[in-house]
């Protein structure tokens, strides 16, 4: 039975950045190249916030974190503002039926968000949710469907360390020494890639045996950079770089890559424009539809992200042109937030040589150009104070555009929220839960 919009599976992962084979990186996903084969891929796409609730929030409601309210940890007691500005009550007024299986992470209660039907499950990883997304998919369905298939890989603990031949050989990221306890971390790393490669081939093949694959859009994301220091929870591009690939009916076909910056609160919208259908207020992002259909080289001129909670407080935002990367610190901590970088081999090297003292400057300014790596910090710079106030006040427009709390001061977490503190070295130290 035909329906009358495409179906919409979203494939989602943990941790994973772009540090995969479509990005050029010796991480075996075959199954993800495959997709990215048939259909697009975004070289610069970025989340709106390096943390795994923020991030996943900002992508559903089409809003920053600021205007959406996600500014922390959903298990921790974080939520949305309004649980109705969700994509999945925009699809259910056009005749959707919306199922979630697996991470969602924007919600101690995933009955709060509004699926249809919420699987209930003991883990998240890949042996249980990609069965449970294939029974799905098998099923048939008489109106069209949005699947959430949310998977924990490649999230901290790893699967293990993989091969041995990737315990020595693997090439470990720019920034970070290369030690045999990095290339052995790595390793595990890779290891969780495989099987999170292999859950989104089973889902992609249980949609190709029901015959729905040419009559679904596919959206393939991860939350945010890899768990590793200096990646996941910054705002260096390791942080907010994210794998994106989109697959279905035109404009979402033909082997392309896209180069120009792209942000995850522009899918929203997006999947509105696709659908025909009118684009809430409330969204914050811009539709891809024109540059997928090739009318336009770019859609933005800059990307804008922000965190202010993980584990821990470290208010900070930043711009990205495609030259430029800004970022500003709020607060007194001058260096790491350590419960804010997950625990690992990789972390534990880094402290025993000094990082937890080494000092973050309050305004960082990049050249992307000479400096893709964002080590050479060119704030103090007297040839580059013009581009720092600039991009320095489109940073406060954006802020003040989306009422920013953070203008006004310290963010105080609501009640019931638990918290790190900033000196703490891991995010598995007590808790305090605010009054």
């Amino acid at each position: 039975m035909s329906v009358p919009h495409p179906n919409i599976l979203y494939l989602h992962s943990h941790d994973t950045g772009r540090y995969a084979q479509p990005y050029g990186h010796q991480v075996p996903m075959p199954n993800v190249q495959a997709l990215a084969d048939q259909g697009v891929l975004f070289r610069q796409a970025f989340c709106a916030a390096p943390t795994c609730s923020a991030s996943r929030a900002c992508l559903l409601t089409g809003q920053h974190g600021q205007t959406n309210g996600m500014l922390g940890l959903a298990h921790r007691g974080w939520s949305l503002r309004d649980y109705s500005h969700h994509i999945v009550h925009t699809l259910r007024d056009a005749g959707y039926s919306s199922i979630l299986i697996g991470e969602q992470h924007i919600s101690k209660n995933p009955e709060a968000i509004g699926y249809d039907e919420v699987f209930k499950i003991p883990t998240t990883r890949v042996e249980t949710v990609a069965p449970l997304a294939m029974d799905v998919l098998r099923r048939g369905h008489d109106r069209p469907l949005f699947l959430s298939v949310g998977f924990f890989e490649t999230h901290r603990e790893f699967l293990g360390p993989g091969s041995l031949r990737d315990v020595h050989y693997s090439l470990v990221p720019a920034n970070l020494p290369d030690t045999p306890e990095v290339r052995a971390d790595m390793a595990g790393f890779k290891a969780s890639a495989r099987s999170l490669d292999h859950g989104v081939g089973l889902v992609l093949n249980a949609l190709d045996e029901t015959g729905m694959s040419d009559d679904t859009l596919v959206i393939f994301t991860t939350d945010h950079g890899m768990p590793f220091p200096g990646a996941k929870a910054t705002l260096y591009d390791r942080g907010l770089g994210v794998m994106l690939v989109l697959r279905g009916p035109y404009p979402f076909d033909g082997g392309r890559v896209i180069d120009a910056l792209v942000s995850h609160i522009d899918l929203f919208p997006t999947v509105c424009e696709f659908l025909g259908l009118d684009r809430p207020e409330f969204l914050q992002g811009i539709s891809l539809i024109p540059l997928l259909r090739g009318d336009v080289a770019a859609v933005r001129e800059e990307v804008f992200a922000g965190s202010t909670w993980h584990a821990a407080y470290e208010p900070q935002r930043a711009i990205r042109t495609t030259r430029y990367k800004y970022i500003r610190r709020w607060g007194e901590k001058r260096t790491p937030v350590l419960p804010n970088t997950d625990d690992g081999p990789t972390k534990d090297l880094l402290l025993r040589h000094g990082w937890g003292k080494r000092q973050i400057p309050a305004e960082q300014l990049y050249d992307l150009v000479f400096d893709p790596n964002e080590a050479h910090n060119l704030a103090t710079d007297s040839d580059h104070q013009a581009t720092l106030a600039e991009l320095r006040d489109r940073v406060e427009r954006w802020m003040r555009d989306t009422h920013d709390p953070l203008l006004a001061g310290h963010v105080d977490p609501p009640p019931g929220v638990e918290i790190n503190d900033t000196d703490q070295r891991s995010a598995s130290d007590p808790l305090s839960q605010m009054d």
